[in-house]
């Protein structure tokens, strides 16, 4: 049960943590000090949201597709990490890696939830992350497994959007630095790199 809590928590959480445009809203809005708490509620809500729709469709309409095709979905699950894995390490090692937070104007709280809606809804990878990459992957669990699979990751979106858009202020400052993005992006790659192992001797590979 521990083991399915941490698999789905470092998952989740190495599938959000690399900087996009939704994170680097909730960034800015940290460092303005704007309706932090709710835009950290919205993307935790919204992950957890998609994340139990993945796991509970995937496991009630496609159970017998995924129990007769279990080896290769944990293969393609396993390619795909690996997949994400090179590419942060490729952006590991690229030069001048910083992010870059203009602190405009703040908008009301109707206006700011409207963008981090759009933000996170329109971004498709969020429905291959969430829903079809950990969906897929909760099946490897059976019984209460897989709801602590599904607990452990989105239990993650909320460690990391409230981490993220309270630390803000305190994290700018650092990630400002291109070794930090180095180290970071290497820590991610490692987490997908031992979830693919994983995956892969499940799923029969190795």
């Amino acid at each position: 049960m521990v083991s399915a809590f941490f698999t789905g928590f470092f998952l989740g959480l190495s599938l959000i943590v690399a900087i996009g445009a939704q994170n680097t809203f909730v960034l800015r809005q940290g460092i303005i000090g704007k309706h932090v708490f709710v835009v950290a509620l919205f993307c935790a809500l919204s992950d957890s949201l998609l994340i139990g729709i993945g796991v509970a469709s995937i496991s009630f309409f496609l159970n017998s597709f995924v129990s007769e095709n279990a080896n290769w979905l944990f293969g393609f699950s396993s390619l795909w990490l690996l997949g994400y894995g090179v590419l942060r390490l490729k952006s590991a090692f690229k030069a001048n890696i910083m992010l870059e937070i203009t602190a405009s104007k703040s908008k009301s709280l109707l206006s700011t939830i409207s963008i981090v809606a759009f933000l996170t809804f329109a971004n498709p990878h969020v429905y291959l992350d969430t829903m079809v990459l950990i969906g897929s992957i909760s099946q490897q669990f059976i019984g209460i497994n897989k709801l602590t699979f599904t607990l452990g990751a989105s239990t993650a979106s909320f460690v990391f959007f409230y981490s993220l858009a309270y630390g803000a202020k305190l994290l700018e400052p650092v990630m400002k630095s291109p070794s930090s993005w180095r180290v970071l992006d290497c820590i991610i790659a490692f987490i997908m790199f031992t979830i693919s192992f994983k995956l892969a001797t499940a799923g029969n590979w190795l």
